[in-house]
Parts: structure tokens; C-alpha cells; sequence
């Protein structure tokens, strides 16, 4: 768990010790309700809202550390990118992507690359690094999903890019988007480092995006990063569907560490999955591969000519690439 201290790097020392406070207390004043947006705006309160986020960032900050001379390391548990220095927001109490960012830079590293592939804007990592040419920020986001921000011209400083997706936004897309914009900033930027924000919402079983994702494409970006990048940091996300985000990301450890990916789950995997419970009509009635396998089908589909046209203009006036350190 990161210490008052550690979060205080980015956060604010009130806003770290309110959220002790509302730990303690489980309920907050109206005061720190209106400041720091505890209790309101889609942030409850609840019984480890400070620990929980807390032992998010420090997965986040010893990954930096353990990556310092090379390597990768999976933190499901961090990518909570809505985060702001002095509030919650999206259900994102702690930026620990933020806070594993700058444990790199304080490592000596100068030059890093933090892609969000998350339903939603990145909007917290990218206002915190919006001055800093060290970390050039990139997010794939539905287009006029909450926050929204993120526009494709939006472009904080010139160190950051935004590529809004439609609804329906398919493999074929995703492909020609890793192919065509991911790839080519990375390999222009050279970066020491790249996080990625593996979020789940994308996939088109979630009820809180209109994406249409398989698990397929999570697993191709990163595979191509692990191809492409000395140090690795894999984070999880959003993800509101307890199957798909259970299979995503463990096929994401899977694939993080070369195993083969089974057609049909072993007895006690399945258990786990058969044992998930979710108020919603889908949990009520959820499909056999839900529970039985890690790979989706495929999702193939149009290529719409926004997603290429998005790609193109992405790739203008990117900056030079940052010395290392």
C-alpha cells in the first residue's frame, strides 16, 4: 500500500487525508463532498475507499521500480486514470497510473509513452503530464463518452494525442489503429518505457460503452508493445461486465507471459467463472463461453473511413523523440 507520502507526489495532502477520513468515518462533511467530490459525482463512499486505492498506486509504483532495468509487470489492479491532484472522479479515487508514471521519472527515465486503450479518456494521466514533454500520453476512447474529452484535436502541448472511436468500433478497426497510429508513434518516439491502461469496457459485452471489441484485440496490442518496448507495465481498467473483465485480463497475464491459451478452461477456472453473480439481465442468463473459455471470437467489421482518417491525423507534427535519460 503507497504511503500518505507517496500519494502526496501527485495528490494533495488534504485530499489524501479526507479520504483517510471518509475510511475511518465512512461518510464525508458536505464540505469535502463539494471539494474533493467523495459521496457525489459517481464516487461513494465505501468501507476501503482509501486502502483499496492506495494498494492500487503502490502496485503501480513498485512495478516502476521493479521495471527500472528492464522487464514486465502486470498490475490488474491499477489503471484508475480519472483521478484529478485534489478529487475523485469516474470511480477513480487515486491516479496510480499518474503516481507509477512519475516513479519512473524519478528512476532517471525521460522518455515514456502511456497508452489507454479504456472506453474512456484518459483525462487524468493527461492532465497531469500536460506540460511534461517526458511522457507523451495517447488514448482510444468512444467518441462522446463521459468525460467528455479527448477530441481528436486535443493535443495538450503537443505531447499527447486523442483518437475518439465511433460506436461499433470492431478488431478491424482496432488492427488497422494499432497498425497505423499506435505503431508508428511508438517506433517514431523510441520511448524507454510504455504503460498501457488495458481496460475492459471497450469489449462489446459492457453496459457502460457501445463498443464492439473482442478480447482479441486487447491481446494484439500487447503482444505487439511486448515486441516493441524494453519495460512494460500492464494496468487494468474498466470493465463493468465481471466476465468479460475476468477473461480479458487474465488472457492478457496469459499472453503477458507466453503461455498457450486453452480452447476449453481447466475445472477450477470454470468454477470461478460459474460462481460470478451480477445484477443485470446478461448475469442473469450469461452464455456458456463466458464461463468456459478465455479467447473471444473474433469481432471483425467495416473499416470506416473516421477510424482512418483519425490515424492520419494523428500522426501529424508528432514531436521529436525525448533524449533519454
Amino acid at each position: 500500500m503507497a504511503t500518505p507520502e507517496q500519494l502526496a507526489r501527485y495528490h494533495t495532502p488534504d485530499y489524501v487525508a479526507a479520504l483517510q477520513r471518509a475510511e475511518a468515518a465512512q461518510s464525508v462533511t458536505p464540505e469535502v463532498r463539494d471539494r474533493h467530490h467523495l459521496g457525489a459525482h459517481g464516487n461513494p463512499v465505501f468501507r476501503e475507499v482509501y486502502r483499496r486505492p492506495a494498494t492500487s498506486a503502490g502496485g503501480a509504483i513498485l512495478a516502476a521500480r521493479l521495471t527500472r532495468g528492464g522487464g514486465i509487470v502486470h498490475v490488474p489492479g491499477a489503471g484508475t486514470h480519472h483521478a484529478f491532484p485534489d478529487r475523485a472522479a469516474g470511480f477513480c479515487y487515486i491516479n496510480d497510473p499518474v503516481l507509477g508514471l512519475l516513479e519512473w521519472l524519478d528512476l532517471g527515465l525521460s522518455n515514456i509513452l502511456y497508452l489507454d486503450i479504456d472506453a474512456h479518456h484518459g483525462d487524468g494521466v493527461e492532465h497531469a503530464f500536460r506540460d511534461d514533454p517526458r511522457v507523451f500520453t495517447l488514448s482510444v476512447h468512444e467518441a462522446g463518452r463521459w468525460p467528455f474529452t479527448g477530441r481528436l484535436e486535443d493535443r495538450a502541448g503537443g505531447h499527447a494525442r486523442n483518437i475518439p472511436v465511433p460506436p461499433g468500433f470492431n478488431d478491424t478497426e482496432m488492427a488497422y489503429l494499432l497498425d497505423h497510429a499506435i505503431l508508428p508513434i511508438l517506433r517514431h518516439l523510441r520511448p524507454e518505457a510504455v504503460m498501457l491502461q488495458c481496460g475492459a469496457d471497450a469489449l462489446e459485452e459492457d453496459p457502460l460503452a457501445r463498443l464492439a471489441l473482442s478480447n482479441n484485440s486487447h491481446r494484439a496490442v500487447i503482444r505487439a508493445l511486448m515486441a516493441e518496448t524494453p519495460r512494460l507495465i500492464v494496468t487494468g481498467g474498466g470493465g463493468y461486465n465481471p466476465w468479460t473483465v475476468a477473461r480479458c485480463w487474465t488472457l492478457a497475464w496469459g499472453t503477458l507471459n507466453d503461455h498457450p491459451i486453452p480452447d476449453h478452461l481447466p475445472p477450477a477456472a470454470e468454477d470461478v467463472l460459474r460462481a460470478l453473480r451480477w445484477d443485470r439481465a446478461a448475469g442473469r442468463n450469461p452464455p456458456e463461453h463466458w464461463s468456459t473459455t478465455l479467447l473471444d471470437a473474433p469481432r471483425p467489421g467495416p473499416l470506416r473511413l473516421e477510424v482512418v482518417e483519425a490515424c492520419e491525423a494523428v500522426l501529424e507534427g508528432l514531436p521529436e523523440p525525448a533524449l533519454s535519460g
